[in-house]
């Protein structure tokens, strides 16, 4: 390491040997750097996770366009639109088909605990609207009282859900009602549920009988080949009657719900939060160790001084430590919380993971806090004067 730094900085590497004096406060340093590392990361990867259980339903469906109620700020809430509105923005010369998505919330009683699952009705003589993953299993969906499971559903065991075939399917009951599952996709639970479950429009209805074939949750539509979602959706806007649907792409849906479920929901809230007060707590531990080094070597430094040494040879010394204390701190801290990620993810069946662009941005964090520690650490040398340091 000693070579390493000396190359870097062409000189003796004092901050290096300056830190590894005292070997019992490097360690705390270290550690101290580590746990904040983890606690960026396993904030940063709950956020992640739940971008990805955010925009995984929106992966089941194909559409362009998508309708929705004006308090519908995401998928699984809001009111109902009235279903004559997908009648009239199918005047529109580039809308060529459209349907109906239902959403609830249904809850399976089992022995031990009561799974929620967050139920799609879709009209299964419309398989275009579902994705190529979707469409196959979702073809026994024309069955009574059907439905397709998400195989990843938290609190299932694996092999219950791999046994899940049209030749040995499960039955379970729900609203007084008995849903057969004929096949499963691969969901995964999210923060709103245990999992997914799809069934037609009809099993649906036969579900929740309060609720109207008439008034599904939000309206999809596709256009026709080359026509821009954009354009149309604002066209739509002009010809729909009710003023108030929101209206748009349904790229644009799907990102309208994740900010809304960053920005606005209490969960992506904390979690921001956690990343902040992650990044504090290494501030200000480094600050402390450094502080501590440059009040523990003032008479070195006031030599220094006094030789004409200036700032910048101080700042370089302190950013040597800063860098050090970032990188080596930064090491462990991203084995644990990869660990940590893993236990998680295999606890919830959340979409928990490190991935290389945490990894990359946590650690550019990591050295630019610790530097930015460094430079506030040396703000006592840069009006000291060297007879009064020593």
């Amino acid at each position: 390491m000693s070579q390493l730094l000396q190359a870097l900085f062409g000189r003796l590497p004092i901050g290096w040997l300056q830190l590894t004096h005292n070997r019992t406060r490097f360690a705390a340093a270290l550690a101290g750097v580590a746990f904040a590392n983890v606690l960026v990361f396993v904030q940063l990867g709950i956020m992640n996770s739940m971008a990805t259980a955010t925009l995984k339903p929106y992966s089941f469906f194909q559409a362009d366009i998508m309708i929705s109620a004006p308090d519908a700020n995401s998928m699984t809430e809001g009111s109902n639109v009235a279903r004559q509105w997908m009648y009239q923005a199918m005047a529109d010369r580039d809308v060529v088909a459209g349907t109906g998505l239902f959403v609830a919330s249904v809850s399976w009683q089992r022995a031990d605990k009561a799974l929620g699952l967050t139920t799609y009705g879709v009209d299964p003589t419309q398989p275009v609207f579902l994705s190529p993953e979707m469409a196959k299993p979702a073809s026994t969906l024309q069955l009574p009282n059907s439905g397709i499971l998400d195989r990843f559903t938290r609190g299932l065991p694996r092999d219950e859900t791999a046994a899940i075939r049209p030749q040995s399917p499960l039955s379970f009951e729900a609203n007084g009602i008995t849903l057969t599952l004929y096949d499963t996709f691969a969901g995964g639970g999210g923060f709103g549920g245990d999992g997914f479950m799809m069934v037609s429009d009809q099993t649906f209805l036969l579900q929740f009988p309060a609720r109207s074939s008439g008034a599904p949750d939000h309206i999809l539509l596709q256009l026709a080949p080359g026509a821009d979602p954009d354009v149309v959706a604002a066209r739509l806007r002009d010809v729909v009657s009710d003023k108030s649907l929101r209206i748009r792409s349904y790229a644009k849906a799907a990102d309208e719900d994740l900010r809304y479920q960053q920005t606005k929901r209490p969960t992506g809230i904390i979690f921001g939060f956690g990343v902040i007060i992650g990044v504090l707590v290494g501030i200000v531990i480094v600050y402390q160790v450094l502080s501590t080094d440059v009040a523990d070597h003032l008479s070195e430094y006031a030599t220094f001084k006094a030789m004409g040494y200036g700032q910048g040879f101080f700042l370089s010394i302190v950013f040597e430590e800063a860098l050090v204390l970032g990188v080596l701190g930064f090491l462990p801290g991203f084995a644990v919380a990869n660990l940590l990620l893993l236990a998680m993810a295999s606890a919830t069946t959340l979409p928990l993971a490190m991935t290389a662009g945490m990894a990359v941005t946590v650690f550019i964090g990591t050295v630019v806090a610790c530097s930015l520690s460094g430079a506030i650490a040396t703000r006592r040398l840069v009006a000291a004067d060297p007879a009064d340091l020593f």
